[in-house]
């Protein structure tokens, strides 16, 4: 999750940490959706499931422990974790398995598309509360971060990270397809669309 969008903030502990959490179960829960649809993953994700085909444990595991290792990459680019931070390495994962239990496979295509659509614009709200949280960023975006303090642009750090985790993910069997297509396309649109009509200031 990136914090590039400006959001006003609560002001209390407790209403932060609910918009927090709020916002990682929807955001396991668009992870799930994208999963169950078939249809193709969001890059990370298309990583997280090649992981976990490859190694027999659940996505929401591999999410948990690629979130883990990724942060050790944040000691070599001096970036410092948030309360934010831990939360989305812990209870990330947990919520995408919980969703994936939870939510049954569709089969007809057009079910499988709504899945997709539903899946992103989960995603993208999820980001916004995330965000608006204001406690730190994701594992995998605080790399990017880091990134960009060595001199390479937003735009291309995020590209590289993408498409080296999309490729990754692809070879070791993860579902690319339509669905990767639309999250790509729609995924940037829509938050910035929630985050003008949903502030939760």
């Amino acid at each position: 999750m990136s914090e590039s969008t400006t959001l006003p903030r609560p002001r209390s502990l407790p209403a932060r940490l609910t918009r927090l959490h709020g916002g990682l179960a929807l955001y396991g829960t668009g992870i799930a959706l994208q999963v169950e649809s078939g249809l193709g993953n969001s890059p990370w994700d298309v990583f997280h499931q090649g992981v976990a085909l490859r190694t027999g444990v659940s996505i929401g595991t591999v999410i948990i422990a690629v979130g883990a290792l990724v942060m050790l990459l944040w000691i070599p680019l001096r970036q410092r974790p948030g309360i934010g931070t831990i939360a989305n390495v812990v209870f990330l994962g947990l919520f995408a398995d919980a969703a994936i239990a939870l939510l049954p496979t569709p089969h007809a295509l057009p079910l499988q598309s709504l899945y997709v659509a539903a899946g992103v614009c989960a995603i993208a709200l999820a980001t916004v509360l995330y965000i608006g949280a204001g406690m730190g960023p994701g594992p995998r975006d605080g790399i990017m971060t880091g990134l960009t303090r060595l001199g390479l642009s937003v735009r291309l750090g995020r590209f590289l990270i993408e498409i080296t985790a999309l490729t990754a993910g692809w070879l070791l069997g993860g579902t690319v397809g339509l669905g990767t297509l639309v999250f790509a396309l729609a995924i940037g649109p829509l938050t910035q669309l929630f985050a003008r009509r949903f502030p939760l200031s």
